[in-house]
């Protein structure tokens, strides 16, 4: 990160903090495959069973700088994913224009099978990171597969991709390591529900920890059939005219109000565990980065604070909700987190206010309303508590987040057993006019228990049946709000630009929506313990 120190902390604070900006909480590193200063295997050894002569400078292009840096905000999650494997691994020669890994299905190469030195060299990887008390946690082998640019890049099916996990699963698993392989950052959903499909058929679902996707050639969309939690690891707007202050104007895709739509669909209705941004901070006159710098001057982006939304007020290890309430115009989302508080998402699209009233969250004591709207980053708005049920006006096409503390009547997520929120009568009433009142009338026993964080039942595999009175949902978590970070330094989606890049996250004018929290079950995530 070349800026002098003072604009490096504050660049630092805008990703990371979760008080100052947007509170991220996983940092993605680039695994290098080019020549000297970019991998640590910038040579060929002669043949995949000669012994490597790896190089490493204990800087990585300053990805273990940030990584550390990032450790000091409690960033606990490094994801590292290599583009391509080294270009003599590869059936094309070199490490740009896709080609294919040599011994792969399809692959023959006169030089032989590199998949051990691949997976080999990966490892080592890992194990130079872990020299720097830095701990890899995730680690991916493929960026885009389907795409071949001028840039690192190679290409691969599921089924590909699955003959190299078979590989690379029990190196990891002989070195001593708990890193979880992803796969396979294809660049749109559509084609990793293929490439999904493919590694299942091919019986290498269990070796990966999640499933990982892009969102530029299609949006994230329907679920993905897996039972792995699923992340999207990589989206911008790449193209954009440099219009950083717009929270909304037109509904464009670098808005920040875009972005909180994005998010809310991925985690909500697409059950994400986690959605990273592209380019965390750069210079530049295109609408790419969260935090734009010119000279010594740092600017937050609008989009910036969308993603604080949910990085500020849904943590790792929370627990998403069922609600109700929605709208055409206004969205609403519920977590609960660790520590004990509640925080309810609510997007406002629509072009008048939308006076909400969010109603069952058990033993609430105090709230706090914070919003992003065009005229606000991130601040209070004005908010009151009675009877248990929270009021407030959300201005148009603005996005407020309510932010509970209890009173402990509902013990937080644990890794080790399930609970439920008390017993509640509640009245939910949109601008239709229709009022429904749900009671629950009993409280759901130990029913549930999870494995890893996903959002709103992705995957689950546990129990299915609850206790009398109540209707059972596999409300799993969602590793760090949905909203994961992503920084690292070097390289582009763009050829030939050097930068720094992080990820990570309605109403008609005097409506009334609630939010129902109908017998919420809650199940500790074991993927950040």
């Amino acid at each position: 990160m070349n800026y002098p120190a003072a604009q490096q902390q504050t660049v630092l604070d805008l990703l990371f903090s979760p008080t100052k900006g947007a509170g991220m909480t996983i940092y993605r590193i680039r695994i290098g495959s080019g020549g000297q200063g970019d991998s640590i295997l910038p040579t060929s050894p002669g043949s995949p069973t000669s012994t490597p002569k790896y190089v490493w400078d204990g800087n990585d292009k300053g990805q273990v700088w940030v990584a550390q840096k990032a450790m000091t905000y409690g960033v606990k999650t490094f994801y590292a994913d290599a583009w391509s494997a080294p270009g003599f691994m590869k059936t094309n020669g070199v490490e740009t224009n896709g080609g294919l890994l040599c011994g792969v299905s399809g692959a023959s190469c006169a030089s032989g099978d590199w998949r051990q030195a691949y997976a080999n060299m990966i490892v080592q990887y890992i194990k130079y990171y872990q020299q720097s008390n830095v701990t890899i946690t995730h680690v991916g082998f493929l960026n885009e597969p389907e795409y071949s640019p001028t840039y690192s890049s190679m290409s691969s099916s599921g089924t590909q991709a699955a003959d190299f996990i078979k590989v690379l699963y029990p190196t990891i698993q002989a070195a001593g390591l708990s890193t979880q392989i992803t796969c396979c950052d294809s660049e749109g959903w559509n084609n990793q529900i293929t490439m999904t499909a493919q590694l299942k058929s091919a019986g290498v679902e269990s070796m990966l920890g999640v499933i990982t996707s892009h969102a530029y050639s299609s949006q994230v969309g329907a679920t993905i059939n897996t039972t792995r939690p699923v992340w999207q690891t990589e989206y911008a707007d790449l193209s954009g005219a440099l219009l950083p202050n717009n929270w909304y104007s037109n509904g464009g895709t670098g808005e920040g109000m875009t972005w909180a739509g994005y998010i809310y669909n991925g985690v909500v209705n697409s059950n994400l565990s986690a959605y990273l941004y592209w380019i965390g901070a750069e210079p530049g006159n295109t609408n790419s980065a969260l935090v734009l710098t010119s000279g010594t001057t740092t600017t937050a982006s609008k989009r910036l604070w969308a993603f604080a939304q949910w990085g500020r007020y849904v943590r790792p290890g929370a627990v998403r909700l069922g609600t109700t309430g929605s709208t055409s115009t206004v969205k609403f989302s519920a977590f609960r987190n660790t520590d004990g508080s509640f925080s309810v998402q609510v997007l406002n699209t629509g072009a008048s206010a939308a006076s909400v009233n969010v109603a069952g969250i058990p033993g609430a004591t105090s709230v706090e309303a914070w919003v992003s709207s065009q005229s606000v980053d991130i601040g209070t708005m004005t908010t009151t508590l009675s009877n248990g049920v929270a009021s407030g006006s959300v201005p148009a096409h603005a996005m407020v987040t309510f932010v509970f503390s209890t009173d402990g009547t509902v013990p937080p997520p644990s890794s080790s057993s399930s609970s439920s929120s008390s017993s509640a009568s509640t009245t939910t009433t949109t601008s239709v006019p229709t009022t429904t009142t749900t009671t629950a009338t009993s409280t759901p026993t130990e029913c549930v228990s999870q494995k890893w964080g996903q959002c709103g039942g992705q995957g689950w595999t546990g129990c299915t049946l609850c206790a009398a009175g109540s209707t059972c949902q596999a409300q799993n978590q969602c590793e760090s709000n949905g909203n994961r970070s992503l920084l690292r330094i070097g390289g582009s989606h763009i050829p030939g630009t050097t930068r720094l890049f992080a990820m990570s996250v309605r109403g008609i004018t005097s409506s009334r929506c609630h939010v129902l929290l109908q017998n919420p079950i809650f199940a500790r995530s074991l993927l950040d313990s």
